[in-house]
């Protein structure tokens, strides 16, 4: 049995960062506000998705959020917040939260070159006023988060563009690679298991994935 290699060492440096990158202009500096302004709502009524970042002691995470337009509701200036439905149960935006109150929002805009990112606290709430006002398909979520904003700003979409994200061609191709049954059938093998996933399963799982992921959405 051939052993696995120890990973090469990675060389550590400390970078001049200030000789390396220009200083942002006097108007990006001035467009880093600590409160919603008219644009920044503007954008978060048509908002329908943002990723989500954390962190405790134990580590950090990002997790995806979406919804209809305006899912992320303006309580005032300086606050928002969102609902918490279904997923994987892992929940770990919420248990970080528990330790770590630093949240960063970063939403996306299907089809336009611009992202706005909210940073601040977040506290998890369970204010049947609250759940009620973000209720969803009849749906009340059973938490939310309440976002007290430190920061907001508009980055600008390079990004977008040097991933060519809204570009038919960026489509990727399921076929292309493993489907949810194929990786759990991997990860069974990984473990040793006794009973192995073959097609057939593999087959039953991806056709209850695919159901699930759009009709199981509250």
């Amino acid at each position: 049995m051939v052993e696995p290699r120890a990973p090469a060492p990675v060389a550590v440096d400390a970078p001049d960062l200030d000789a390396l990158y220009s200083p942002p202009s006097e108007m990006i500096q001035k467009a880093v506000l600590d409160r919603l302004i008219g644009s920044h709502e503007s954008y978060l009524r048509a908002a329908t998705f943002f990723c989500l970042a954390t962190g405790s002691g134990q580590g950090l995470d990002a997790s995806p959020r979406g919804g209809p337009p305006g899912f992320v509701h303006v309580l005032d200036a300086h606050t928002v917040a969102f609902a918490d439905w279904p997923g994987n149960n892992r929940i770990e935006s919420l248990r970080n939260l528990e330790r770590d109150d630093r949240v960063g929002m970063l939403f996306l805009f299907p089809g336009l070159e611009v992202f706005l990112r909210i940073n601040g606290h977040g506290r998890v709430s369970t204010a049947p006023e609250l759940l009620a006002e973000l209720a969803e398909q009849g749906r009340t979520p059973k938490t939310a988060t309440v976002v007290a904003i430190t920061e907001v700003l508009m980055h600008c979409g390079k990004a977008v563009n040097r991933a060519k994200l809204w570009a038919p061609a960026s489509q990727v191709d399921r076929a292309s690679l493993p489907t949810v049954g194929q990786m759990l059938a991997e990860l069974t093998r990984l473990g040793g298991a006794t009973t192995q996933i073959g097609d057939e399963q593999v087959g039953q799982i991806n056709a209850h994935y695919d159901h699930e992921v759009r009709h199981a959405l509250y």
